[in-house]
């Protein structure tokens, strides 16, 4: 079913809304957890932002007003709903937002549902350096390859600002990398 028709289908009946809303579950719930894994990093904390996410969907499906496209407007609620749960567990740990999630990053090592290598790790670890906006727009175009122009809609700001954006991050995890490469090579994990 197109998106178009998943509409349609969900703006007609409650029983449409529910067919229609399973059917989105299905169709974007892998690549909206990943979307959510980036930025909260914690498997167990995806899952819960994820489930607020579709409960956040389900309800504003009559208010969505097709001004993008039905997976942008989801992206969207999925990167809002991430951010604010991050937001909100760093205030309760009185910390500020990147010490909470370099505490994340390094739980990252011990976590039984991270299936990276060392190099994966060492990635994860310089994308933390990142300031949270430049971590965010990092992820989403790096891992989940979004357009700037989808990138636009997504996080409602300038192709240009996200271009530099990108470009500046990509420099700081690059140096990230090449500062860290000789302890990899010393693990011998090429």
């Amino acid at each position: 079913m197109t998106e178009e028709q998943l509409l349609v289908k969900a703006l007609k009946s409650d029983t449409g809304k529910e067919v229609a809303f399973r059917t989105l579950v299905s169709q974007y719930k892998e690549r909206l957890y990943w979307q959510i894994r980036k930025i909260v990093i914690d498997h167990n904390d995806t899952d819960d932002v994820l489930q607020n996410t579709f409960i956040k969907i389900f309800r504003n499906i009559k208010s969505f007003k097709g001004d993008s496209k039905l997976h942008t407007w989801m992206y969207r609620i999925a990167t809002n709903e991430s951010i604010t749960f991050i937001n909100k567990r760093a205030k309760m740990a009185k910390v500020t937002i990147e010490e909470y999630h370099h505490k994340a990053i390094y739980n990252l090592e011990s976590d039984v549902y991270f299936e990276g290598d060392a190099i994966q790790m060492v990635l994860q670890k310089a994308i933390a350096t990142l300031p949270q906006r430049q971590r965010l727009i990092f992820s989403m175009k790096y891992f989940e390859e979004h357009t700037f122009d989808e990138l636009s809609t997504i996080l409602e700001t300038s192709v240009g600002g996200l271009k530099s954006s990108y470009h500046i991050a990509v420099k700081k995890v690059t140096a990230y990398i090449k500062a860290n490469e000789m302890s990899l090579i010393a693990n011998k994990t090429f």
